[in-house]
This record gives structure tokens, sequence and C-alpha cells, in this order.
């Protein structure tokens, strides 16, 4: 009985098959075509008939000194030959897993030879597209989802958050959560995580924009308004030990008292956004103006007129330059309406649910704003 092995050398070739018997003859061949003709060969028949015992490792060494030797198209073959092999050796694995990543993906994607002790050096020492292979593996283990997120790569923490099948610990989900707030491409996939929670879900919908804050809302009926109030109460009392000491002030001399004690705060590098929303949670709206002008190097006429504006948009930019959360803003403004006869108006976009913008942006909107409306060149 004769015996033949299905033979693939190259992808561009046709198939043909090999008495086995003629294995011995590739071997005693110097000849380049043959050694890959080899290679694949025993391949191929490992795969029908796996090795066990003493001539695992024997063919194990054969195969890895053979692939080796040959070019990469046969080493990308090979790859997809040994991706879902049990019996093929761990180091022949191992070198294909850090090749170029054209050969690589194979056995990256599917390979169960590969270990987690495999994978976490891979992502330790390969490129970031051998990572990316790593993190979207099915079902990835705790361990090397774990490893993924402490690396913090933007695109490997994306491709792990979008890989549904991967063991995420409900803490990894949280760190996940939080890197989203300056990793944009993770907010997606994390909207649709079958691992988010109610809480998460409400600190992620705090950074998302329009499209992405309907699908939460609409899988964790969370409201505008329950959540920028949330993050608004939270700012507040965390810098609530901050002093206001105008009590006992006349009103004469609150004015004045306010621009010294913001001048003072300043100097001291105690102003911050969240003194400014305090500010309004005590219904100071002067110490506001005051404080929003100090902080972004504006007039007051300037912050005024924000104020008194037909839409709130030149007033979120200038909060947004200073560092107020524009997931608080919404809170804010309603209680700046109660304060100020009800301007800012309502009318137009509201532009703090659209996305992120950073402050230095957010300063140049608003100087452009209110100097056009002030008919200045910009």
């Amino acid at each position: 009985m004769t015996v033949v092995v299905q033979l693939n050398p190259r992808q561009d070739s046709n198939e043909e098959t090999l008495p086995a018997s003629d294995l011995l003859t590739l071997a005693r061949s110097r000849s380049v075509n043959d050694r890959e003709r080899l290679l694949l060969a025993i391949t191929s028949l490992c795969n029908t008939n796996p090795p066990a015992g003493e001539i695992s490792g024997i063919l194990g060494e054969v195969l890895l000194t053979l692939a080796q030797q040959v070019e990469r198209d046969v080493r990308r073959s090979l790859s997809e030959k040994l991706a879902h092999s049990e019996w093929a050796p761990h180091a022949l694995i191992i070198m294909l897993a850090l090749d170029e990543i054209e050969i690589a993906r194979p056995v990256l994607t599917s390979s169960s030879i590969l270990q987690d002790d495999d994978l976490i050096v891979i992502l330790l020492q390969a490129t970031i597209e051998h990572q990316i292979e790593v993190a979207r593996r099915p079902a990835l283990s705790g361990r090397v989802a774990d490893t993924i997120i402490e690396r913090a790569e933007p695109a490997t923490l994306t491709a792990l958050a979008s890989n549904r099948t991967a063991e995420i610990s409900s803490d990894g989900v949280r760190r996940l959560v939080e890197h989203s707030r300056r990793i944009a491409a993770l907010r997606a996939p994390l909207t649709r995580h079958p691992r988010l929670t109610d809480t998460l879900a409400k600190q992620l919908y705090q950074w998302v924009g329009i499209a992405l804050r309907q699908a939460i809302g609409a899988r964790f009926q969370i409201e505008d308004e329950v959540v920028e109030s949330a993050v608004y109460h939270a700012v507040d009392q965390s810098f609530h030990n901050i002093p206001l000491p105008l009590d006992e002030v006349a009103d004469d001399d609150r004015a004045e008292t306010e621009r010294r004690l913001v001048a003072k705060l300043k100097a001291s590098g105690q102003l911050r956004a969240s003194f400014l929303i305090r500010a309004i949670r005590e219904k100071r709206l002067n110490l506001f103006v005051e404080g929003l002008a100090a902080l972004g190097g504006y007039s007051v006429g300037e912050v005024r007129s924000a104020l008194d504006g037909a839409t709130p948009e030149a007033l979120y930019y200038a909060c947004s330059s200073i560092g107020i959360d524009r997931a608080a803003f919404g809170a804010l403004i309603r209680e700046i309406r109660v304060l100020n006869a009800g301007s800012p108006g309502d009318y137009g976009e509201q532009q703090w649910q659209r996305g992120a913008i950073s402050t230095a942006s957010a300063a140049r909107a608003f100087r452009a704003l209110v100097r056009g409306n002030a008919g200045q060149a910009i």
C-alpha cells in the first residue's frame, strides 16, 4: 500500500501529491525547493497522523530546523497548517508567532499551543500588530487581559474591548472605562460590552457623543439630567473645604471682596474649576464670573457677554477652557439661568453633548464668539 502526502509548497502553486517513500529523497537533497517541500510534507503527514512519544520530539527538531531555512511564503503556509494543530512543537509555534505579522497571525489567532506565559511574552516583546492579534484571541484569559490593560496601549486596549469572549474582570472593565476618557476609540465597543454595568455605564456616559449616549441610554435607561447632576454635585463636594468668607460682607463691598478672594486663591494655586461650581451652588454668580475671568485670562466683560447670550455656546467654551467637565455643564447652566434671569438662552445646539474639546480649542472658540459678537476682528 502506498501512502501519499498532500502538498502545497507555495500559496500560488497547484496542489500535488507525493508518495511518503519519497520523503527520504527530499531529506537527502540540498535543494531549497526540496527542503520546502519536505517541511510541508512532514507537516501534512503529522496533521493526518499526529506523532507521539520519542518520534514527536525528533520531528519537532527537524521541523524547527527546516522552518528556519525556508522563505516567508513557506513559513506563512506552515503557520496556516499548524494554527489548529494539537501536536505542533512548542518551539516552532513560538518561532512562527514572533515572525512578521502576516506569518504570525494564524497561530496568534488560533493556536492552542500558545499558553498565557507565551502570550504575555509576545505582548512585551513583539510589535503592536502582534499585540492586537493577541488581544483578539477567542476566550482570552483574565491574566492576559490584565496584562493588556496594565500596558495601556490604545490600539491593544481597543482590540480587547471589542473581544466579547475575553475574560475581563469587573475591575478590568472599570479600568477600560477610565481609559476611555482619553482614548475615544474605546467608547463604542465598551458601550456594547456585555460586562458593562449600570454604574460604569453612567461613568462612560459622561464623555461619549450623542449617538453613543443614545445607545447607552437605551440599554441602561439613563437620562442626561440625572448623570449631569450626579457629576455636578460630585465635583462640588470634592472641593467643599475651600472657604467662601462672604456671608458677613455688605452688598456694596461684596464685589471688591470677591475680586480679592479670587486673586488670593489664584496666587496660591487654589483657584480651580471646581471652585466655580461651588460658587454657583452657593448662588454667588459674581464670584463665578470673577473666577472664570481669572482662570481663563478673559475680561469680566467677555464672561458677562457669554452669560447674557442667546445661546449657552460661548459660556460652554469658556467653562471648557478652564477644565469644567462637559458632563457637569448641563446641570451648571440650569442653575446659572436661575441666578441670571433665564440667561443665557437655550437657542441652538447643545454643544457639550457633541463630544470632548481641548481647553486650547475651547478658549479660541470662546474668544472668537465673544469678540465676533462685539464686532471686533478675530
